[in-house]
């Protein structure tokens, strides 16, 4: 019975480890980028877009099936380091406030939060990696 019992746990064990190790290195960059980032997210930007992301009323938009993170993707970096300030169209609102600048974060918490927000509330768009964040933010205006 003991002997039984020790042969189940190994096998358990091999396979959890055969299951977790079958992971592409894809899917764990994916998994890291998202749980760094949502914690980027709630101490930068939960405060304003709501821990569901779904804004405030008429004055922060919703990021829940956000048409403009998908419409401007690759002015996404931009926006969190830079901040937002004008009339922008979400989900067909308007909103004319200011978003504030996160000069402090680093290229990759921008990725991270990023690949968090686009693939939360309702979003699917996969990784925003650190290669394209750089990209992005040598075009910023």
């Amino acid at each position: 019975m003991k002997l039984t019992l020790v042969c189940l746990a190994t096998c358990v064990l091999l396979l959890a480890t055969v299951f977790v190790s079958c992971q592409s290195e894809s899917e764990i960059e994916y998994k890291q980028y998202y749980s760094i980032g949502k914690s980027v997210y709630q101490n930068q930007c939960q405060n304003c877009h709501a821990e569901n992301g779904e804004g405030l009323a008429g004055l922060i938009p919703s990021l829940q099936k956000a048409d403009y993170l998908s419409k401007n993707k690759s002015k996404l970096a931009c926006m969190v380091q830079n901040g937002l300030q004008g009339l922008i169209v979400v989900n067909g609102k308007f909103y004319n406030g200011k978003m504030p600048a996160q000069t402090q974060l680093a290229p990759i918490e921008i990725a991270e939060v990023i690949t968090y927000i686009t693939n939360s509330f309702g979003n699917n768009q996969g990784v925003y990696g650190l290669e394209k964040v750089s990209l992005d933010l040598k075009g910023c205006n």
